[in-house]
């Protein structure tokens, strides 16, 4: 069978993804179903001014990124502007966690007045059947800090 003239559904997903965990796993995985392609834009350092500035940096936080399973492409988003990778990637879905900063019809808008019209979607939070504690970031951080002021060995 021919499969040349198939049209793949590309879809988008960007953060920052500092401290890899579970949660961001569940992201990726979740927005992988909704296509064919799963392209990941990952925030620059100099970008990321809605939480402390990451502790991983950017080239590593890539590499991290594009290793797992559901991530067919990582790359850094742009140092000026925040749509310039999205004209080489042109989506077809943009998917949005569930504590993503954007409003949908606002970042829709802001799309289609450059010329893309992609589905914009949020997706919902991990069911973490009661292991959730570790699907977030400062969960994870906060729980290094418990225990390193409980003097317990920290690796």
């Amino acid at each position: 069978m021919d499969f040349s003239g198939d049209i793949l559904t590309r879809v988008l997903a960007t953060g920052t993804f500092d401290i890899l965990h579970p949660g961001h796993l569940y992201f990726l995985e979740q927005a992988k179903m909704l296509g064919d392609e799963l392209y990941v834009i990952i925030s620059r350092d100099v970008n990321v001014n809605h939480k402390p500035t990451p502790i991983i940096p950017e080239n590593q936080r890539r590499m991290m990124v594009a290793a797992l399973k559901p991530v067919d492409f990582a790359l850094l988003g742009s140092l000026t502007d925040y749509f310039e990778p999205i004209s080489e990637i042109n989506p077809d879905i943009v998917v949005l966690g569930f504590d993503q900063k954007f409003q949908e019809k606002e970042l829709e808008d802001a799309l289609n007045e450059r010329g893309f019209f992609p589905k914009v979607i949020r997706l919902s939070k991990a069911d973490s059947n009661g292991e959730g504690e570790f699907y977030s970031s400062r969960r994870i951080a906060a729980e290094i800090i418990e225990r390193k002021n409980k003097n317990q060995e920290i690796d």
